[in-house]
């Protein structure tokens, strides 16, 4: 059964990729914002989607109390995102690896801790 949420789980992650990358591009491009600005929209489209999406979809979670719920989803994509940061200007700043595949290891390595964090904390029965 893990796996299989596992594997929901990243479907998901992909879909919020989708979706950051696109409303980022939206904002940068067409729009005209800062592009932290920008990005932060992104990422935050992203999150919305990717709880709703895991609550029914990977975890098939029927919690009502969604506003508390959301908020521990929130704090473990923030604390994610801060993880993600941080390894990807040690790996550039010390490292001479190529900036996209330092990004993708990232995503890969960040992937774990969302998904054991919101298995445990967030979406636990």
């Amino acid at each position: 059964m893990q796996l299989v949420s596992f594997v929901k789980f990243g479907l998901v992650g992909c879909t919020g990729i989708l979706i950051d990358f696109s409303v980022t591009w939206f904002c940068k491009e067409k729009l005209r914002w800062n592009k932290y600005l920008s990005n932060s929209a992104g990422f935050c489209f992203a999150v919305v989607n990717n709880y709703f999406l895991n609550k029914q979809y990977t975890f098939h979670n029927n919690n009502s109390d969604i506003s508390i719920q959301f908020l521990k989803f929130l704090a473990i994509s923030l604390i994610g995102l801060g993880v993600s940061n941080l390894l990807l200007y040690l790996l550039q700043k010390n490292g001479s690896l190529n900036f996209y595949f330092s990004k993708a290891l990232v995503i890969a390595l960040v992937f774990f801790w969302n998904f054991g964090a919101n298995t445990l904390f967030t979406f636990n029965r």
